[in-house]
């Protein structure tokens, strides 16, 4: 099973944001840590609860935010013991936090150490200190290579850098920068996002609203953004960094195991703020597995408020095998599917696999059927194929 800790906390809001994060005093943290190790320590109760099982082992386990690495290396440590103290995790396991370049102080590297993190996340999203700080990113290049090579001479070399494309100021020879800095970096992961454009961030509104503020005169249009991306795609894969889902490239064997449990319908549990999981169910005949999260406000998580609950039958595990497993370069292997569907159930669609091959959008590979680069930009219209109607807005929004 895979574990998912959140921690809503940044130093500031970066105007792209549309994550259930914010920046809060610090005297809100010891409160979250001790609300967090209470919900890991009856993490066995919350799933007998909602029909589910709960399994005691973990093989990976993820610290996102937020910012997870502005903590105090203390609340950190007691973190991680709780987990320690609830779930058997295996020897390999793979450890990740999200860190905010700039806060990797070498008390924290040490701390991350000795809790058994083997892996970092960095939030860089540019390489560029003119778009970074236009967006609320409070680091500069420099603190980035500074910091990197401080993890690595730890011994923590599995690195994850976050780009996005579509920031302000972004030009095609900035980007072109950015892409060129993440490779000499040499980093074994590399995850690149298309800035969203909607009404959940700050920066988001403004563009909707075709107003100036947070620079968004500034942001390049849909069509440049495209083009960006794509070039991403060739740099990446051509220096070895093959990409391997929508957002995501590695070097071999460097794929994020955690991230690849949500593509492939794996168990994972999350604790904490607008936290998600999806366990398997106790014996329900009609459903596959359950889905349910937390609040995704602090406060309503402080005062307990309930889980969103949403049960998966077996009609949704196939949807959804469909629409995660998509994601992924390999894409989906229909004779695969069988082994969990009836044939039946996954020849009806078949229709809407042929359409999408029709338009160039997905493409059969013998029992295989994967995205196109085509499809990559249109995946939000290719999911949506694959969805009864009640369903389609929530996965666009995903």
């Amino acid at each position: 099973m895979g574990l998912y800790i959140s921690v809503p906390f940044c130093r500031t809001k970066c105007s792209y944001c549309n994550f259930a994060s914010d920046v809060f005093s610090k005297a809100a943290y010891e409160s979250y840590v001790a609300r967090v190790l209470e919900d890991i320590a009856g993490g066995q109760r919350i799933a007998s609860e909602l029909g589910c099982i709960l399994p005691e082992t973990v093989d990976s386990i993820y610290l996102g935010g937020g910012t997870p690495s502005i903590l105090d290396p203390e609340q950190l440590v007691r973190i991680f013991d709780a987990v320690k103290a609830r779930f058997a995790s295996v020897s390999n396991a793979e450890v990740t936090v999200e860190c905010a370049p700039g806060t990797l102080t070498p008390v924290l590297i040490e701390t991350l150490l000795a809790c058994g993190v083997n892996r970092v996340s960095l939030g860089v999203q540019s390489f560029v200190d003119q778009e970074a700080h236009s967006v609320g990113r409070l680091h500069k290049r420099a603190t980035v290579l500074e910091e990197i090579a401080r993890l690595r001479q730890a011994g923590l070399r599995n690195i994850n850098i976050d780009l996005i494309a579509g920031l302000p100021y972004q030009t095609a020879e900035s980007w072109t920068f950015s892409l060129s800095e993440t490779i000499a970096t040499d980093v074994p992961h590399v995850s690149v996002y298309m800035l969203e454009v909607d009404e959940d961030s700050r920066l988001g509104r403004e563009l909707i609203a075709g107003g100036t503020r947070y620079h968004a005169h500034f942001v390049p249009d849909e069509g440049a953004t495209a083009d960006f991306y794509l070039q991403a795609c060739d740099s990446l894969n051509a220096a070895g960094i093959a990409q391997y889902e929508i957002s995501n490239f590695a070097r071999r064997g460097c794929e994020s195991r955690h991230n690849l449990k949500y593509w492939t319908r794996q168990p994972y549990v999350g604790f904490g703020v607008d936290a998600h999981s999806m366990l398997a169910t106790s014996g329900l005949l009609s459903v596959k597995a359950v889905r349910f999260s937390t609040p995704d406000s602090l406060d309503a998580y402080m005062n307990r408020g309930p889980h969103a609950v949403t049960p998966v039958s077996e009609h949704g595990a196939l949807e959804e095998s469909f629409f995660l497993g998509l994601r992924l370069n390999h894409g989906v292997d229909l004779e695969r599917l069988c082994a969990d569907f009836s044939r039946e159930s996954i020849a009806a669609c078949e229709p809407a696999i042929e359409e999408c091959v029709q338009e160039k959008l997905l493409e059969r590979r013998g029992t295989r059927i994967c995205l196109t680069a085509r499809g990559r930009l249109f995946s939000n219209e290719v999911f949506a194929k694959f969805l009864t109607e009640e369903r389609v807005a929530g996965v666009k929004s995903a």
